[in-house]
């Protein structure tokens, strides 16, 4: 994913959560709707988050130091994950605590049709940053489904978005049923599960989010695709006799660590293995862009005694 298109969806969020955060909370002091309180924190929550997946951003482009020798790329997943937990605490906890407490005291809605209108105009204006962040999306997605975009996403801005524009429009909605329900009822009760049914689809949120960039901190490696472009990358090049073993770590969403031990063959001199290497790793960055940390070592394949000669290069993926 390039980081001017995550860019694009983030800014897009932000302008429009800064301006709609405003508009309900203008709309609950007026109204006194708790609903519009828990949607104000909302969007508030989510402006803050946008902010952090830009600063995260701009962290990740530090240049690396003795005490981060690989640089800081994970910034933007760590920077995600705090996203997490701002929307679970401050969004979703929130607007918990608001509904439970207008059931213990509730009261009417003044200026009903104040909230309804901010919500519509607010149901708009996250449509065109959810459109955005669609539109940005569909350039890196491929013929992946949503979920599996989201899944296996390692640049983490755009899922986040995605999943915070989508929590939006679904809480705009809860509080539209939760206010259009008490102006016709005349019963606050109905504002009060509004605001409840947003928490928890806040908490929900906020945890599929936790789990997707907890993955990523700890570490992950290529796909199956990558993978297999990484080794036929090796086995293709004349100097290898054999993959005998190769691990991959994302150290950021754009950059990717190689590791492998290859057999270069017994008697191969120390000068002509050097080159081979270099011309490795020359190989391998060529196929897959991405692998810009490459480490190599030279190893002989030691196959067990019944086994029969290998007639393929070996691939081992795992400890080993």
């Amino acid at each position: 994913m390039s980081a001017s298109g995550g860019n694009k969806a983030i800014i897009a969020a932000l302008l429009a959560n800064s301006g709609i955060a405003v508009t309900k909370f203008i709309a609950f002091a007026i109204s006194g709707s708790s609903a519009m309180l828990a949607e104000g924190v909302h969007s508030v929550a989510d402006a803050g988050n946008q902010g952090l997946l830009l600063l995260g951003g701009k962290q990740a482009k530090k240049q690396a130091d003795t005490e981060h020798p690989f640089g800081y790329g994970r910034e933007r997943y760590v920077y995600a994950f705090v996203v997490s937990i701002v929307l679970f605490s401050v969004g979703g906890m929130f607007s918990l605590y608001e509904g439970v407490s207008k059931l213990q005291d509730p009261h009417p809605l003044e200026q009903a049709w104040l909230p309804i209108t901010v919500l519509l105009i607010a149901i708009v204006l996250e449509s065109f940053s959810l459109r955005t962040a669609v539109r940005e999306s569909n350039l890196v997605r491929g013929k992946q489904s949503w979920i599996a975009f989201v899944r296996h996403a390692k640049a983490p801005e755009l899922p986040v978005v995605l999943l915070e524009d989508v929590a939006a429009l679904l809480g705009l909605v809860l509080a539209l049923f939760g206010v259009g329900l008490t102006i016709v009822t005349g019963d606050s009760l109905w504002d009060a599960v509004g605001t409840i049914a947003i928490g928890i689809l806040l908490i929900i949120v906020a945890i599929i989010l936790g789990i997707e960039t907890k993955s990523l901190l700890v570490g992950e490696g290529a796909t199956v695709k990558q993978r297999n472009i990484i080794r036929d990358a090796i086995n293709a090049h004349p100097d290898v006799r054999s993959l005998i073993h190769m691990k991959t770590l994302y150290l950021g969403p754009e950059e990717l660590m190689v590791a492998a031990k290859i057999d270069f063959g017994a008697h191969a001199k120390l000068v002509d293995v050097a080159a081979s290497i270099d011309s490795v790793e020359r190989e391998i960055r060529e196929a897959e862009p991405m692998a810009r940390v490459i480490y190599i070592e030279p190893d002989v394949y030691r196959r067990p005694p019944e086994a029969a000669p290998p007639t393929d290069a070996i691939v081992i993926v795992g400890n080993d």
